[in-house]
């Protein structure tokens, strides 16, 4: 099974959004919705201090009547989000998101962010490795080589 790094470099990691504690979440909405993404990691001093997800948004700022233009991505952000290693199998980054019930894993080399894997991204990996393996076991039983 693959592992953080080949599904970081399938999907082209070298961009990864960010941005700091006191960036308006009018901004940070803003900016997901540019990049077509649904979470941004929270970083301060080159750390990754929490995670900010349209669903934050949706359950802390819009359902609770607050204002994005005066609302800190700090208010609404999860602080201390669970990371992963760039070795860590996808099978078990799949595991952890199920287990609390999370969508995104920053992905930290050597003490940096080097990317960031959403529960979209395992899933597409594992359907066309499945996909692979049926085209094999469908060549193997036809008796060719594949």
């Amino acid at each position: 099974m693959k592992k953080v790094n080949d599904i970081l470099h399938a999907k082209h990691a070298g961009e990864t959004f960010s941005v700091t504690p006191d960036t308006l979440v009018f901004d940070a909405i803003k900016l997901m919705s540019e990049k077509g993404i649904g979470a941004l990691v929270v970083m301060e001093n080159s750390q990754v201090v929490g995670i900010v997800s349209e669903r934050d948004y949706l359950r802390k700022v819009s359902l609770m009547g607050r204002s994005s233009h005066a609302t800190a991505v700090k208010e609404i952000m999860t602080p201390n989000p669970i990371t992963v290693g760039v070795d860590q199998r996808m099978e078990a980054c799949i595991e952890l998101m199920t287990e609390k019930r999370i969508r995104h894993l920053p992905v930290i080399e050597d003490s940096k962010l080097v990317g960031i894997v959403s529960i979209g991204d395992l899933l597409r990996n594992m359907m066309e490795e499945q996909n692979k393996l049926i085209k094999q076991l469908e060549s193997y039983m036809r008796g060719e080589t594949y």
